[in-house]
């Protein structure tokens, strides 16, 4: 196993090569996400409980139920974060014919191939260093802010969450090494 950065690891074989990119590490961002997701989830369960034990009036049933809507959006989506900062990984293969791609929580998650002969114009995508998206993507609570992309198909498959620029050429130029002497050995 080789790696490139600190994130991301790959194992060269003969017929396929296999990258795993990990989630940042921060001991810190970990700590505190699970703290306030114990915390949301501890409001939900009080409400929830004075829905029952409490006799409510129609507005108040109402307004309990727009709140509990709210609440799980953000239980949600702050659970997903904060278990992908836990447990998951970006697991990519690029075998004989075909590349796959699975967003994996342990080893929850669905793997999509897309075969090479189908993609098209690899590239990185990077925001630029003061704007809102690259804010936006470096918040903890913040899954997203995939650095290589390509075309398949009319879409536009996103990988490598939240990678730094040095690594994201790193992976970028492995990748396309990799697809492009597989597509010739298939010619």
């Amino acid at each position: 196993m080789k790696w490139i950065g600190e994130r991301i690891s790959f194992v060269d074989e003969k017929y396929r090569t296999t990258v795993v990119i990990h989630p940042k590490d921060n001991g810190m961002v970990r700590a505190l996400m699970g703290a306030w997701f114990a915390m949301w989830l501890v409001i939900g369960g009080i409400v929830i409980w004075s829905y029952f034990t409490f006799s409510l009036t129609d507005q108040e049933k109402i307004a309990i139920y727009v709140f509990m809507a709210f609440w799980l959006y953000f239980a949600i989506r702050v659970g997903r974060a904060f278990f992908w900062l836990l447990w998951g990984k970006e697991l990519l293969k690029i075998d004989e014919a075909s590349f796959t791609y699975k967003k994996s929580i342990r080893s929850y998650g669905k793997a999509k191939s897309f075969l090479l002969d189908n993609i098209s114009k690899i590239r990185m995508h990077q925001p630029e260093e003061k704007s809102f998206q690259a804010a936006w993507e470096s918040s903890p609570w913040i899954k997203g802010g995939e650095r290589i992309e390509f075309d398949y198909a009319g879409k536009v498959v996103r990988m490598g969450r939240k990678l730094e620029k040095r690594d994201a050429e790193l992976l970028y130029k492995l990748l396309t090494k990799r697809v492009s002497e597989r597509l010739r050995k298939m010619k």
